[in-house]
């Protein structure tokens, strides 16, 4: 068996986030460096030894090159056996899924999620653990110093390729190799969480959908689902082919990105449901004819009307937001009588709340939500949760939110993103705002008064862990508050991203545009944190 030792330098810059290890492909492709992190994680993880993987990626690009690379690194450390999805075309929330029906020891995702791809974008490698979820914070701790101190790596030489476009089972030295098409499993998945039978009905009857794959991995999946089970015609799928530089676009849906669905949306002839998902397909965008939803909205409508959905009809256990998120879910949970955990961003803190049966659905201030049906937030699950929603109740996008608004209120939110070239001076900001937080309650900015700021701090509710220093928080006396804290996604320079957040209760004006009504919340906390001054910045980048 040609297992060959290969001496390697450590790579100090190995630390995975919550999101992975993500950097420039230049810096992936670099010699030694993808298998010195395989390397790390599996001397990190024992149990892989012996056990199964699950391995795909968004199909950026050099992601079937780097899945090769990492068969034969897993192959050499005794790794029994690997699932590897057909061209390497997995999404984020399937394959946790697929991690979790497998009883997979874990699995390698190979993604930068949102951030641009091609040969001069980034490229990403995740471990997820056998629940499907991120991996905890000791974990990735654990393989960072293993990746520090590591000198030499094993692989498999003189062994053919895995051919990743043919099904069926295939031997890599020792081990054994499945590729697999996981569209199929997927698909029945969601189908058996929403009513297909009453969507297409609803589509029969006019109702009309455009989805946007951004040229991703949501492609084939949204194909299967949309098209083949559902009954749309393909030309409501745009950019349904994956590309290995998502078509030269940020495959990040947000307004910002995605002009020409907004575009759409103000058309008077525009589509009942405008929706799009991110490269890796754990994001989601929802638009109806002539409104965007936000992220903090759509979850808490979602938890709203969860009893109209077959798979969570009865009942939910809680549901979960992450802090920067707005707190419209809050008012939702208090109605229904269930708990609602507030937690730091990073999926991997919902995990542990799923994984006890604490939640059924969460969701974060990224356009990001899903359910007890995965580990992962899930962008298709939630394109097909609004279109059964839209079914079950009749109503249209911008009728179900003025509907919500006049029952719990409308929580107005924004995100600022302050983008700067130097990531120690997003981190000087952050610092001293921290320090200045104690001495900041009482002060008055432009007719606002600051109730209290401090740095969150959040306390495990399952395992008792503690996770410091998680965002900034301020919270002024009219229930307003702004949330500052730096993008854990670059991989250069830093994004310092401003979360502003001001509720109108029922029976007030709700049909403000946001920014207005934001306006003194952004012009207060900008002054307060001192933004202009510290930064350089005449302003923030782009506002969401």
């Amino acid at each position: 068996m040609p297992i060959t030792i290969v001496p390697t330098r450590a790579f100090a810059d190995q630390r995975p986030g919550t999101a992975g290890l993500r950097k420039r492909v230049a810096t992936f492709r670099q010699p030694h460096y993808l298998e010195n992190f395989v390397q790390a994680i599996v001397d990190a993880v024992p149990e892989l030894r012996g056990g199964s993987v699950v391995i795909g990626g968004d199909g950026r690009f050099w992601c079937t090159d780097a899945a090769r690379i990492a068969l034969r690194v897993l192959a050499a450390n005794g790794v029994a056996r690997a699932s590897v999805a057909k061209d390497g075309l997995l999404s984020t929330p399937a394959a946790s899924m697929e991690i979790r029906a497998r009883g997979a020891t874990g699995g390698l995702l190979l993604t930068a999620s949102h951030n641009p791809g091609g040969p001069e974008g980034d490229f990403g490698v995740k471990y997820n653990v056998t629940s499907g979820g991120q991996a905890a914070e000791s974990l990735t701790e654990r393989i960072h110093a293993r990746a520090r101190e590591l000198h030499r790596y094993k692989t498999l030489e003189g062994e053919p390729d895995v051919e990743l476009d043919e099904l069926g089972r295939q031997a890599l030295g020792p081990m054994e190799v499945e590729v697999f098409d996981p569209v199929p499993a997927y698909a029945d998945a969601l189908e058996r969480l929403f009513d297909f039978d009453r969507i297409r009905a609803a589509l029969r009857a006019g109702l009309r959908v455009h989805f946007d794959a951004m040229s991703a991995v949501t492609g084939p999946f949204a194909e299967e689902l949309l098209v083949r089970r559902l009954g749309l015609p393909p030309s409501a799928i745009t950019n349904g082919r994956p590309l290995p530089d998502f078509g030269g676009r940020h495959p990040d849906p947000s307004p910002q990105t995605c002009p020409q669905l907004v575009a759409l949306a103000s058309r008077n002839d525009a589509p009942d449901l405008i929706a799009a998902s991110d490269g890796d397909g754990d994001r989601n965008l929802i638009m109806g004819r002539g409104c965007l939803v936000s992220p903090g909205d759509s979850l808490a409508l979602l938890a709203a009307h969860a009893h109209r959905l077959p798979g969570y009809c009865g009942g939910l256990a809680g549901v979960a937001r992450s802090m920067p998120t707005s707190r419209a879910v809050d008012r939702v949970a208090d109605r229904l009588g269930i708990p609602c955990y507030e937690t730091p961003t990073g999926w991997r803190y919902f995990c542990n709340l799923l994984e006890a049966g604490r939640i059924t659905l969460c969701g974060e201030e990224s356009f990001g939500t899903s359910s007890a049906h995965a580990r992962e937030k899930d962008g298709l699950w939630a394109v097909l949760a609004w279109l059964d929603l839209l079914a079950a109740t009749r109503r249209s996008v911008a009728e179900l939110l003025h509907h919500h608004w006049r029952e719990h209120g409308r929580d107005y939110f924004a995100r600022e993103d302050w983008r700067l070239a130097d990531a120690a001076l997003g981190q000087r900001v952050i610092d001293d705002l921290r320090a200045a937080a104690p001495t900041l309650a009482g002060r008055s900015v432009g007719g606002l008064s600051v109730a209290s700021a401090d740095s969150f701090r959040y306390l495990d509710p399952v395992d008792g862990s503690t996770s410091k220093d998680q965002g900034l928080r301020i919270h002024y006396a009219d229930g307003s508050r702004a949330v500052l804290r730096l993008s854990g996604t670059d991989t250069a320079g830093a994004t310092l991203r401003v979360y502003l957040e001001r509720h109108a209760p029922p029976g007030a004006d709700h049909d403000r545009v946001p920014l207005d009504a934001l306006g003194e919340v952004a012009v207060a906390t900008h002054a307060l944190a001192q933004l202009r001054e510290l930064t350089g910045l005449a302003g923030p980048k782009q506002v969401v």
